[in-house]
C-alpha cells in the first residue's frame, strides 16, 4: 500500500501541491460560511487565548485569540481571502499590461522596442517600498493601493519576457505565410503569436503569485498595505511581532501560512513549466 502511494507521488508530484492549495483556497473563497468567528470583532475576555492543544486553550478557538480577543482561525481564512483578491487583481492587470507591451515592443521593434524596454528598466530600478510608502501618503493605505504598487512590479517582468519569445516567433515560418497571406500586424500578433507565449504567460503568473503573497505581506507588515483592522497575513504578524515569547501563535501561524502557500504556488509552477514544456517533461 505504501509501495503504491509512493509510486503514485513520484508520477503526480502535483498532487500534494494541488490539495494543500485547495486546503487554503477553499476556505478562503467560503469565508464567509466557514469562519467560525467575526475577523474584526473580538471579546476582550478571551484575548491572546493560546491554540487548543495547548494547555489554556480552548477549541472554540482552535488557533487562539489575538490580544483583542479576535479569532485567529477567522482571520487568517478571510487573510487568505485578501491574499487571494490582491493576487488574482494584480496578476490580471499587471499581466495584461506587460504581456500586451511585450507583445508590441517584440513584434514591432524600432521605436516601440526602445521605449516599452527603457519604461521596463526604469520601472525595475524603482525602489518598491519607497514607492509603496509614496502611494500611501499621496492616497490612503487599502486594497486598491496595493494592487496598484503590485501592478507596477509585474508589468515589466511580463514584458521582458513576452517579448523574448516574441522576437523568436516573429520570425517563423507561420508567421511569413500569414503575412503572405494579407493578415494585418494586429490579426498576426493577438491570432498567430499570442497563443504561442500563452503557456509562458501562464507559468510566469503562477511563479508571480508567490512573490505578489510575499509583497503583499511585507507591505502589510510595515504599514504600507491593507491597514488594520481588515484580517490580512502580514498586519497579523506585525501586530504579533511584541508578543512573540509570550504569545508565539499570533505570528508563526500566518507567518507558516504565507510559507506554506509561496512553497506551493512556486511547486505548481515549476511542475506546470515542465508539463507544458515537452524539453522539460520527465520521462
Amino acid at each position: 500500500m505504501l509501495g503504491r502511494a509512493w509510486s503514485f507521488l513520484r508520477r503526480y508530484p502535483v498532487v500534494p501541491v494541488v490539495v494543500l492549495l485547495l486546503i487554503l483556497v477553499i476556505p478562503a473563497v467560503f469565508a464567509d460560511v466557514v469562519a467560525p468567528h467575526d475577523p474584526i470583532d473580538g471579546d476582550l475576555s478571551d484575548r491572546l487565548l493560546p491554540p487548543a492543544w495547548t494547555d489554556g486553550g480552548e477549541w472554540s478557538h482552535p488557533l487562539g485569540t489575538d490580544r483583542q480577543g479576535r479569532d485567529i482561525l477567522s482571520r487568517m481564512i478571510f487573510g487568505a481571502r485578501t491574499a487571494a483578491l490582491v493576487s488574482l487583481a494584480a496578476l490580471v492587470v499587471g499581466g495584461s499590461i506587460g504581456s500586451l507591451l511585450g507583445l508590441f515592443a517584440g513584434y514591432f521593434g524600432r521605436w516601440w522596442d526602445h521605449v516599452i524596454m527603457r519604461l521596463v528598466d526604469v520601472n525595475l530600478s524603482l525602489p518598491l517600498v519607497l514607492l509603496a510608502l509614496v502611494l500611501v501618503v499621496l492616497f490612503e493605505p487599502g486594497t486598491a493601493t496595493t494592487v496598484a504598487v503590485v501592478t507596477l512590479l509585474l508589468w515589466s517582468r511580463y514584458a521582458r519576457q513576452v517579448r523574448a519569445e516574441v522576437l523568436s516567433l516573429k520570425e517563423m515560418d507561420f508567421v511569413a505565410r500569414a503575412r503572405v497571406a494579407g493578415a494585418s500586424d494586429l490579426r498576426i500578433i493577438f491570432r498567430h503569436i499570442l497563443p504561442n507565449v500563452f503557456n509562458t504567460v501562464i507559468v510566469l503568473a503562477t511563479l508571480q503569485v508567490g512573490n505578489v503573497i510575499l509583497l503583499e505581506a511585507s507591505l502589510s507588515f510595515l504599514g504600507a498595505g491593507i491597514p488594520p483592522p481588515d484580517p490580512a497575513w502580514g498586519v497579523m504578524i506585525a501586530e504579533g511581532r511584541d508578543f512573540i515569547v509570550t504569545s508565539w501563535w499570533l505570528s508563526v501561524i500566518p507567518g507558516l501560512a504565507i510559507m506554506l502557500t509561496v512553497l506551493s504556488m512556486n511547486l505548481l509552477g515549476d511542475w506546470l513549466r515542465d508539463y507544458l514544456d515537452p524539453r522539460l517533461r520527465q520521462l
